[in-house]
């Protein structure tokens, strides 16, 4: 091709370039007429790694004109790239306008788990009647979980279909009851002491509506000189009414826990229909509330505390139970499916 033929389709290739540059109507028409025109399979480009081939006067006449009209076309590209990035920005903030003057949406308030509100509850009330909280680890051993709470080796409570255990080997497991704190407070502290020790427990339950294998307990322990059984029906009694709002009728039913002894279960009067039998209650008028008795002399001893000079009692429950109770939930699995039609009741 001679020189003059290049220097017209050089001058045409910067006519329609310049024309596909400017009539670009968006971004990608624009990197299409790039592509085009100034890309490595373009027209120009193929001129350009020809240079080499033609004559030293040719080269003079061709080399420049060449290097102008991709120096035009780079210039009108940038140029319509500005253009097209403010338009388009423009009409992205158009789209995406948002009406400051409009009332903003509300937040939905929170609510205190019922769990939560009930532990508060009960602490508060303990608390003012002289016990302190004080907590424990959930992952224990068999010594605090069985052994030192005068559990037998033969107890089916120790059994791995009632029990979690770990892979840390078999005596390392999920605290099955929180009466593991009470050992664990009485090793370090010396009585008198009044204690209440909240916390998850893990017991390998089936799930259904009274049961569920995670759980929450508080126990409370009493250690002084001369304890009696009285004083302990007397705790329960004034915590009961203190938590129910109303005199209520206790009874202790005779039961057998290893570590307390005597022990007892203790039901109350009804609190919805005040012993005249409901569904709540199963029409018998009494609700199961908790287990208690007296601390087995063997768990004193076990904590180096001589139970010839103190003597204590123990009672334990569990706050789902309770909050069932207060509250008239009829299945425990309410309490972990994060529902807010039942979280917002609270």
């Amino acid at each position: 091709m001679s020189s003059t033929e290049l220097q017209t389709q050089l001058e045409e290739i910067k006519r329609q370039g310049l024309d596909a540059i400017n009539a670009a109507a968006s971004s990608n028409d624009l990197e299409e007429a790039r592509v085009k025109f100034l890309g490595s399979k373009s027209e120009l480009k193929s001129i350009m790694s020809g240079l080499g081939k033609l004559t030293p006067e040719e080269k003079r006449n061709i080399g420049p004109l060449s290097n102008n009209v991709r120096q035009e076309l780079e210039s009108a590209l940038k140029d319509r790239q500005k253009s097209l990035y403010k338009m388009e920005l423009d009409q992205r903030l158009q789209a995406e306008r948002i009406d400051v003057t409009l009332p903003g949406l509300g937040r939905r308030a929170g609510h205190i788990h019922p769990l939560t509100q009930m532990t508060e509850e009960i602490i508060e009330i303990l608390q003012g009647m002289g016990f302190t909280v004080v907590d424990g680890p959930e992952i224990e051993t068999e010594y605090y979980n069985f052994d030192a709470l005068n559990t037998p080796d033969d107890h089916p409570a120790r059994d791995s279909q009632d029990t979690f255990y770990t892979d840390a080997g078999d005596k390392v497991l999920l605290r099955s009851q929180t009466s593991t704190i009470q050992i664990r407070a009485m090793e370090k502290m010396k009585p008198p002491l009044r204690i209440i020790a909240p916390g998850r427990v893990y017991r390998n339950e089936e799930v259904n509506a009274r049961k569920y294998p995670l759980f929450h307990q508080i126990e409370g322990l009493l250690i002084d000189r001369d304890v009696t059984f009285g004083q302990l029906r007397a705790t329960l009694n004034e915590f009961y009414r203190l938590l129910f709002k109303r005199d209520l009728k206790t009874r202790f039913r005779p039961d057998f826990f290893p570590f307390t002894e005597p022990s007892a279960e203790l039901d109350c009067q009804c609190p919805f229909c005040m012993g005249s039998g409901c569904r709540t209650c199963g029409q018998r008028g009494w609700l199961e509330l908790l287990g208690c008795g007296m601390v087995d002399p063997n768990v004193l001893r076990a904590v180096d505390i001589d139970p010839n000079v103190w003597s204590g009692f123990a009672f334990g429950m569990g706050l789902e139970r309770v909050a069932m109770l207060k509250y008239g939930i009829n299945d425990i699995r309410h309490f972990y499916n994060n529902d807010m039609r039942f979280l917002e009741q609270f």
